[in-house]
């Protein structure tokens, strides 16, 4: 091979490398492109997740300590209802233990055992169904993962909503808006006592000033009349929650403690 033939040779595999370099520059720069769009991909996948579970986790606060949300797109959802973060009044321990004796001396209607109206799932936003009790305690309600994710809420859920988590044994104590506001911390104060498996939030709609349901059954107090009617509210809890509804309260995890387990008071 000649001196200009060895040349040209050197040349062209100078050039090939170069295409070569090239080439390999290129993929390496496209792999970077799918890694970061791969990436934005998830991070909008995960905000968006957050979003549909009202931004909370199933710890049992969720980032809503205060209000005890317990919510992931297993054990149900917020829809959208905001929490009840306010902190909430002491109570005093119970005195009256009787159901029928604080239902009673709180001058509050006791209906256990009431008609059975339904178990049918309906698809969210569905019109409410004629419920025959205010506030209802049984009936159709909304399909899964749509039922009302234990806590307490500032706002009232659509009844379709936690009608289902009636169902699964849950408790729910309810409250007139025009309550005062000293009353509603107390509630709250009950409420952070046995919020596992149980919920909190106003009713504009029923004729009590304070109400608490399981499934097929009900507490309704025209007037709040301070701790008996919060023993009221115990004694009922720990007559009627996880006990009816015929799907199990357990369905749908939970942590702290129940209205048949309560914490003891903080005020003593």
């Amino acid at each position: 091979m000649g001196k200009g033939e060895r040349e040209r040779e050197k040349l062209r595999q100078e050039r090939i490398e170069a295409e070569t370099r090239e080439k390999r520059s290129g993929n390496s720069r496209l792999i970077l492109v799918y890694a970061i769009g791969s990436t934005v991909v998830l991070a909008i996948a995960v905000l968006v997740f957050i979003l549909a579970t009202g931004g909370s986790d199933s710890s049992g606060g969720g980032g809503n300590t205060d209000a005890h949300i317990n919510v992931n797109a297993e054990f149900g959802s917020t829809n959208g209802v905001p929490p009840d973060e306010r902190a909430a009044l002491p109570v005093p321990p119970p005195k009256v233990t009787n159901l029928q004796q604080a239902a009673k001396q709180a001058g509050c209607k006791l209906e256990l055992k009431l008609e059975d109206e339904g178990h049918e799932h309906i698809p969210k936003n569905s019109p409410t169904p004629k419920y025959k009790t205010s506030p209802p305690t049984s009936g159709n309600h909304v399909e899964p993962p749509y039922q009302q994710a234990d806590g307490a809420y500032s706002e009232e859920p659509a009844p379709i909503d936690y009608v289902h988590s009636l169902e699964h044994g849950r408790m729910e104590i309810q409250y007139a808006p025009s309550l005062p506001e000293k009353a509603q911390l107390e509630l709250k104060g009950l409420y952070d006592t046995m919020y596992g498996a149980s919920l909190l939030f106003p009713n504009k709609n029923m004729p009590y000033q304070v109400a608490a349901t399981t499934w097929t059954n009900l507490l309704g107090c025209p007037e709040y009349k301070g701790s008996i009617t919060l023993d009221a509210i115990r004694a009922f809890g720990k007559e009627t929650w996880g006990k009816y509804g015929g799907e199990p309260v357990f369905a749908f995890k939970f942590t702290g403690p129940t209205p048949s387990e309560p914490e003891e008071s903080s005020e003593s």
